[in-house]
Formats: C-alpha cells, structure tokens, sequence
C-alpha cells in the first residue's frame, strides 16, 4: 500500500491520480471530504480506501506490514488561517506522529513543506539543510511557521543521529498551478481566479504593487505547474537515493502579469489586464519575490526539465479548465 495523506486535496489528488494511472493497485487516502465537490478530486482513481486523519493512526497499526511508503500532502493551508491550534493539530501534530510511525516501521516518508516558511526572502530561497539555515528563516504567517516546524525537527533529528525513517523527503513546494485546486477558494492559483473572466474576453484583475521596485504585476513567484510536482514525488518514490529538504519550483521566477498574458494566450485573446489595491490585511506581509534554488534537488540526481509557464497554463487552460469535466 502507498498511504496520500490530503490525497484528495490538490497536490495529493493529482500524486493519487499518477499513480493510479501507473496501475497501483493499494492506494489509499487519508483525508477529509466535507459537503461540496473535493471528493470529484478523487473521482476518476481506483483506490483501495479512504480514512478519515482521526482514525489514521489505527489504520496505519493494522495494515502496517503492507505499507510501502508515506506521501504526507495534508495539512491546513490557508495563509490567512488564524486558528493556530487548529493548524498545529493538522499541520505539526500529525507530522510528527506520521514521521515517528514510518522511523518505527522503517516506511519511507515523503512530505510537504512549503516556500512560505521563507518569510520575506529576506535570508534568500536556499534550502541548506541545518538548524543554523533554518533558524535564520522567519515565516510571515501562522502556516509556514508550521511547516518550518517540523522541518527543524526533522533537521534536528537527522543532526543528532537519532532514528529516523529509512528514506524520507520534505518538499518546499512554490507557487503550485493545475487541475484539481477548485476547492481552495481563495488559496486557487490567480490562473484559476481569472480564467472565467478572461474566457468571457473580460479584464482580470491583478494585485497593484506597494513596493517602489516592483511595477504593477510585476510582482514575481516561482509558477510550478502541479504535473512536475507530481514527477519529483514519484522520482522519490522509485528512483531518488538521496533524502533531504528539498525546494520544489523551477528556479526561475516570473510576474504575475507574465501569468496573465499566459492565460489569455492560452485562450487565443488579447490579454485585458487591471489592477487592484492588495488588501490592508495582507499588505505588510506580502511576498514580492520567490524563486527556488534547485540546485540540490538536481545534484541528488533528479534532472527532468520543469515546464515552461506557458507551457503550463496553456495545458492546464485547454486540458481541464475548459473541459466540461475539468478533473484530471
């Protein structure tokens, strides 16, 4: 069995939806569904069962002797979520357990950090693995800080020799595009947010800039197309020797503006851009640059190219959301 923790969420379902059509036949999913449409993320794939993360760990003591490894995508990933409980509880308590389950059973652990837990870029996008590299990054918001929690634990433990699961991963993942984000509300990527207006020929609206080095929408973020994330997992899964925090973008940034004109030329338009006051409430702590250095992950060795912004929102515009059925 291969256990997606937020296997229907949005990275999740897609590394569910790979593997499945690698014709796995023991995927499960650990995650909650709720009343609207997620469970359509999940819709098309055979998987062996669904397990809600309350009842994960008696789950994972029954099966254990057939588990092959753990893909832990789940977690509470709203930037602006403001119960801080909550997200310890989702985001710190069951990394922890998860990481202590899979060093006890000797289970390989791939899971997801996050670029958020490089705050303002002030210290720069370099994923060093050691406590001093990481105590030297300051995240903006109550997500991240989660995230960059368990990567100090996971680096501590590592530093100090102390047990650990045989093959382990986390993944900074950047600014992560495509199908299957339709439940994220406001979280969506901007191509998701804009694509019913620019379909009907409409303006879209994008952030104005409040930063004199930056025009409007010319803010920049490392744009990675969900499929190449899907890839690097799947590398870690069956090829990659080496374990390690790892960022997961495309090592080159590009505005917002460039995502736009993306989006229309996708459609066959004339792009029909606006812009907008950032809300007060996000205002200080906004990212106006993010860009992944790749270098480690290309030294352990994995060394498919990432596609072009273009490349993907074309795909991900004429593939699913203009299709009548827009999950993959």
């Amino acid at each position: 069995m291969i256990v997606v923790t937020g296997g229907a969420g949005f990275i999740g379902s897609n590394i569910v939806a790979a593997l499945s059509e690698q014709g796995r036949p023991d995927i499960v999913v650990c995650d909650w569904l709720g009343t609207d449409e997620k469970w359509r993320n999940i819709a098309k794939q055979s998987v062996r069962d669904v397990v809600a993360p309350e009842l994960m760990s008696d789950y994972l003591e029954k099966h254990a002797a057939k588990i092959r490894a753990v893909i832990h995508m789940g977690a509470t990933s709203s930037t602006t979520e403001t119960d801080v409980d909550l997200i310890v509880r989702n985001n710190v308590r069951l990394s922890n357990d998860l990481w202590d389950w899979c060093t006890e059973h000797h289970v390989p652990f791939i899971y997801a950090s996050s670029a958020a837990t490089y705050g303002s870029g002030n210290e720069g996008f370099d994923d060093e693995n050691s406590s001093p590299a990481l105590a030297r990054l300051q995240p903006l918001n109550a997500y991240g800080w989660s995230k960059h929690l368990f990567d100090r634990r996971v680096v501590s433990d590592i530093e100090a020799g102390r047990a650990h699961p045989p093959h382990w991963a986390g993944l900074k993942f950047f600014n992560v595009y495509g199908p299957n984000e339709y439940h994220k509300g406001s979280m969506k990527s901007v191509i998701a947010h804009i694509f019913p207006q620019a379909d009907q020929g409409e303006a879209v609206s994008l952030f104005k800039s409040h930063h004199p080095d930056y025009a409007d929408g010319g803010q920049k973020r490392d744009f990675v197309y969900v499929k190449d994330c899907v890839d690097v997992v799947l590398w870690l899964l069956d090829e990659g020797q080496a374990s390690g925090i790892f960022n997961l973008g495309t090592g080159k940034a590009r505005t917002y503006e460039d995502l736009a004109k993306a989006t229309f030329a996708a459609l066959n338009r004339a792009p029909k851009i606006s812009f907008r006051d950032t809300p007060v409430e996000i205002r200080d702590k906004y990212q106006y640059f993010t860009e992944a250095n790749m270098d480690r992950l290309r030294q352990a060795g994995y060394a498919r190219p990432f596609t072009e912004l273009e490349d993907g929102v074309a795909d991900y515009v004429r593939t699913y959301l203009q299709a009548e059925d827009p999950y993959r």
